[in-house]
């Protein structure tokens, strides 16, 4: 009787991995979508991680991972003695700050507002329009900017001049480096960050809109009640995401406004970490302030998500 037992338990194991395997061919054309990216995270995700231990080492390029001394946390203690280190912190979260407050609500009241254009060539056209400016490079768009408020000929100083105002040095002034960093971001990216929110409305059922009409609801209680609450979730987890980014601004687009004039407000981890490993060669003390900024964004992100599901929301896991 045991016998049968374990040779018909013994016959399940087969069964189990050739239907595996049979859902993998039936589904092959899904999987072969998802290669692709599976790959890119393997490769430059996973296993670049092996890197993050020179960190913790005295790193030389001619001895090696292995070869080269380890040094436990002394490039994570330098970091925090830098007498640069609070003055990096303090510009790399206040144009966080700056991020979360005026650019992360302008894709949802955008997307809230293409959401009620009922013509369709009207919405499509401004769609196009407003998506054109995350497909040039920062490269691109800076240059625009330089351009427009050059203290020559730029058309913002122009018409100051031409409205009897004196003109502003807007590229030099540690003042306006703020400003003129999140409008750029704001250009760039406000367009391309309403596909989520737009992609969510769509699926929002159309009874719901018809029933708020019948008891009287107008556009704007039925954006109130209706539309936001069912993208609510949407917001929830980009936000989160979003938060994990709090050290993690981008390299391109503040260094190439950053000048001698605007450094002190302007220089941030990632500028940072470009001069001390590239250009000066400290690869593990470069490496450390990666890791460190890594920590953070794990911790808040983390942190954040516990939050929503206190908050009764589902956040990302």
């Amino acid at each position: 009787m045991n016998d049968t037992i374990v040779s018909k338990q013994v016959q399940i194991k087969p069964k189990s991995s050739s239907s595996l395997l049979q859902r993998v061919i039936k589904n092959r054309a899904i999987y072969l979508m998802i290669l692709p990216g599976f790959l890119f995270f393997i490769i430059f995700k996973y296993v670049p991680m092996w890197g993050l231990v020179i960190a913790f080492q005295d790193y030389k390029p001619y001895l090696g991972i292995m070869g080269s001394k380890w040094v436990g946390f002394d490039n994570f203690q330098r970091l925090f003695e830098e007498p640069a280190f609070f003055r990096i912190l303090a510009n790399t979260v206040i144009l966080f700050g700056m991020n979360l407050v005026f650019f992360f609500p302008v894709p949802i009241l955008l997307a809230l507002m293409l959401n009620e254009v009922r013509h369709s060539s009207f919405k499509r056209t401004v769609q196009t329009l407003v998506y054109i400016p995350h497909f040039m490079s920062w490269v691109i768009i800076v240059s625009i900017t330089f351009v427009m408020l050059s203290m020559d000929r730029g058309i913002i100083n122009e018409m100051l001049a031409a409205a009897g105002y004196s003109k502003i040095n807007f590229l030099l002034n540690a003042t306006w480096f703020r400003p003129t960093y999140i409008l750029q971001v704001i250009w760039r990216e406000a367009g391309w960050g309403t596909i989520i929110y737009l992609a969510a409305m769509a699926a929002i059922d159309p009874g719901l809109y018809e029933a708020a009409k019948m008891d009287g609801a107008g556009r704007l209680r039925q954006i109130w009640h209706i539309t936001i609450p069912s993208v609510r979730s949407v917001i929830i987890v980009l936000l989160i995401l979003k938060i994990g980014d709090v050290l993690e601004l981008g390299f391109e687009q503040v260094y190439l406004l950053l000048n001698s004039a605007n450094r002190e407000v302007a220089e941030i981890f990632d500028t940072y970490v470009y001069t001390a490993g590239l250009k000066q060669g400290q690869y593990s003390f470069s490496t450390a302030v990666g890791f460190f900024k890594s920590i953070i964004g794990l911790i808040l992100v983390m942190s954040a998500n516990k939050l929503a599901k206190k908050a009764g929301e589902d956040g990302i896991y």
